[in-house]
């Protein structure tokens, strides 16, 4: 077997404190994976709690929360907001945002009302059914607002002048801008209803458990890659096979 030569301390330190960061950086993913193993579960659950008045939940950040809330108010009449590109198994579609009134409070709630597929083979905007007019009782699940992959092409909701408006993301900002009102921090989720025209089925908007596990695999490979690089530079070169003996010199 091979030995090792003798490594510097610096080699030693630093390979021992690579390895120890790699190390905790992978227990860390583990931990954030169990957690949003918690959430989801939390998640998956939340439709069948009790129901919260929105009072209790009104003003703070839901932060996967999940709060299952009755609240009641009307919609703001001519104003919705389509997230386009949407998709629910092989449909293409948008998620309808409809601002809704409260009684007694100065932000408007946003509501997702759900998704609407694209109509023909044109994929032309859905039309959206009518709104309920006068004062609404609505229950579902205070969440984030789901944040867009990629804001390009400016604030698009700006740049058009006719309800609803089509955006390829939807931001709380700038919707807040265009209705001229404070907006709550989250957004109501609406409770799956099947007299309903829109689909809604709901999934938590972070990270899921199985890319933090990935993540947690590659730090823990790190750790061993580490190793094997400080085994590699320190380890012992063996003699030539064929190297010939050593003769003594002429006299």
């Amino acid at each position: 077997m091979l030995g090792l030569r003798r490594p510097s301390w610096f080699a030693v330190l630093l390979t021992l404190a690579g390895v120890a960061a790699f190390v905790a950086l992978g227990i860390w993913q583990l931990d954030r994976a169990a957690y949003k193993q918690h959430l989801l579960a939390r998640f998956a659950h939340a439709n069948a709690a009790p129901l919260t008045p929105f009072a209790a939940v009104s003003g703070s950040a839901p932060r996967y929360r999940y709060t299952h809330v009755v609240v009641r108010g009307r919609f703001l009449a001519g104003r919705a907001y389509m997230w386009d590109d949407q998709t629910i198994g092989e449909q293409v579609g948008v998620d309808v945002y409809v601002p809704f009134a409260v009684p007694g409070h100065t932000r408007l709630l946003l509501v997702n009302l759900g998704f609407l597929p694209h109509s023909g083979a044109a994929r032309n905007v859905p039309r959206m059914p009518p709104l309920p007019a006068g004062t609404v009782t609505l229950h579902g699940l205070y969440a984030p607002m789901p944040p867009p992959g990629l804001k390009l092409g400016g604030d698009q909701i700006a740049r058009q002048a006719h309800y609803p408006k089509l955006a390829t993301y939807l931001d709380l900002g700038q919707i807040s801008r265009d209705l001229r009102r404070p907006l709550q921090p989250g957004v109501l989720l609406l409770d799956p209803d099947p007299r309903s025209p829109y689909q809604r089925e709901w999934t938590p908007t972070f990270m899921p458990p199985a890319r933090h596990q990935a993540y947690a695999f590659q730090w823990f490979s790190f750790a061993a890659a580490a190793l094997v690089i400080f085994i590699v530079l320190h380890r012992r070169k063996a003699p030539p096979a064929n190297r010939p003996p050593d003769t003594p010199p002429t006299p």
